[in-house]
């Protein structure tokens, strides 16, 4: 898998309800749907249901939920399939990270006295994602999750990778029930839950509350370390380094633990002892080989546009679907690698002073010909299904002007369409769910079918604001400061 494999023309299928995709991400939604597993003799594991999975342990003293979705409805729906299988009470929640921590409420409504279990770091990291980015992780979340996509028709949501949809249309209104975990750690720790011995281990994997939860009588693991796609270390909504280097001991040590049973919070379990080794071990290889390879090629000085050229994962790990591109993309977490351990500079000279856009779309576009020949080179493109190249010339064009909030993106129309076809053709062509779903949510924001303006400003609402202190929300304050408006003003608040 290499950059020649990103997205493959010629390679689109029609899904069931009119989606232009590539056959593997169409296939991909098939072993998303929703299934009830039943994972050795007491534990199930429910996909499909939501982003995530609802998991489910039974001890003598009663059911461990782990992990409740997105709403109160999405694990209000888990707990009626679970009840077709056991009866048993419900004796004590585990969040396995940050993510999935939002149907807890419906929990507490069967038991009142409910025991939480989770990483120290889980109520941090929900906060971090508020606040002073609010809009671009907002923004960055609508692109990567199809959240304004049409579901049906040639731009018609396929999947989102780790599952079929964000939020389960099914569950709607949705509403949140977090609560926070009462028992918490940051460092390995034994406990005895619903009469059954657990073992936590932390394990940051997209998140750095992320754990790994053992029941050694039972040689079953939860994990949020092996997915059913290519692990994603970068990803296009906009996060922080996710370190492989983290990763691979998490793996290594999840392998250790040599299970006969393994449910993930995405995607089918898996059992038997040395197949599970195996799909652990090959998933680990693949981000060593990524981070080794790119080191490589910096050592020796290769920029990263060569450096994404030349890297190519073995052929080998495209054989099993949790390394396939059926999330991100090779090109995409080699460039996230390396700039995690160098920075930006890439020692590519013409990145360390570049002329500001829109000055350099508009001196790029003269130096082509003007507007018409650059348009008949797109064309061209475009025809040849040379969407690299299109895109990066309809981009020009699209940048050379400044629109009411300064942002260099006031292209006219025709040349706004040529950028969202070519955007189009990617999305249609790529195996991998968040390429499509980000370039087909910009197209319709393009060619006028989506207006997205909502998402790149604060919008405070009375909850928010009511739960927040009044530091926290001073804090906003400083990251709405427009400079240029200081004028007369003597102090700032720093």
């Amino acid at each position: 898998m290499s950059i020649d494999d990103s997205f493959q023309p010629g390679e689109t299928q029609t899904g069931p309800k009119g989606q232009l995709a590539h056959p593997k991400t169409l296939e991909h939604s098939k072993r998303l749907e929703k299934k009830l597993y039943k994972v050795g003799k007491k534990a199930w594991s429910l996909i499909g249901n939501g982003l995530s999975n609802q998991s489910f342990v039974e001890g003598p003293d009663g059911l461990i939920c782990i992990d409740t979705g997105e709403s109160n409805q999405e694990m209000a729906a888990a707990l009626t399939e679970i009840r077709k299988e056991t009866q048993a009470e419900i004796a004590a929640c585990i969040y396995t990270h940050f993510h999935y921590v939002g149907g807890t409420q419906t929990l507490i409504e069967q038991n009142k006295n409910l025991p939480i279990w989770g990483h120290k770091g889980i109520q941090a990291n929900l906060d971090r994602f508020g606040g002073e980015v609010a809009p671009r992780v907002s923004r960055g979340l609508a692109h990567q999750f199809a959240t304004s996509m049409p579901q049906e028709g040639p731009d018609g949501i396929v999947n989102l990778g780790l599952g079929n949809f964000f939020r389960n249309p099914d569950h709607a209104p949705f509403t949140n029930g977090y609560i926070p975990p009462k028992n918490t750690f940051d460092k390995p720790t034994k406990a005895n839950i619903a009469g059954l011995k657990v073992e936590f281990f932390p394990a940051p994997s997209d998140a750095t509350d992320s754990i790994t939860i053992w029941f050694p009588d039972l040689k079953l693991a939860i994990n949020n370390l092996l997915w059913p796609v290519l692990f994603n270390v970068f990803a296009i909504r906009g996060e922080e380094y996710r370190d492989p280097r983290i990763m691979i001991r998490g793996l290594e040590q999840l392998a250790s633990l040599e299970p006969e049973n393994l449910i993930g919070a995405h995607g089918p379990p898996f059992s038997g002892q040395q197949e599970i080794k195996k799909i652990i071990i090959n998933y680990r290889d693949t981000l060593q080989f990524l981070w080794d390879q790119t080191v490589r090629c910096a050592n020796k000085g290769l920029t990263l546009n060569e450096t994404i050229n030349v890297i190519k994962l073995p052929r080998q790990f495209s054989d099993h679907y949790t390394t396939q591109q059926l999330y991100g993309l090779v090109e995409h977490h080699v460039r996230q690698i390396y700039t995690g351990l160098f920075g930006w500079f890439d020692e590519d000279e013409a990145n360390l002073f570049p002329v500001p856009l829109p000055e350099r779309s508009q001196r790029l576009v003269e130096g082509f010909g003007g507007k018409a020949r650059v348009r008949e080179i797109i064309d061209a493109s475009l025809t040849k299904n040379d969407f690299r190249w299109a895109i990066e010339l309809s981009s020009w064009l699209v940048r050379g002007n400044l629109n009411d909030l300064g942002i260099a993106d006031a292209g006219e129309l025709e040349d706004r369409n040529r950028l969202a076809s070519a955007l189009r053709g990617v999305a249609y062509t790529t195996s991998a769910a968040n390429i499509r779903n980000w370039c087909i949510t910009r197209a319709l924001e393009l060619d006028e079918t989506l207006n997205l303006s909502r998402f790149r400003k604060h919008r405070f609402s009375k909850r928010e604001l009511s739960r927040r202190t009044v530091s926290d929300s001073l804090k906003l304050l400083r990251v709405l400061l427009i400079p240029e408006f200081r004028k007369g003003l003597k102090n700032f608040m720093y």
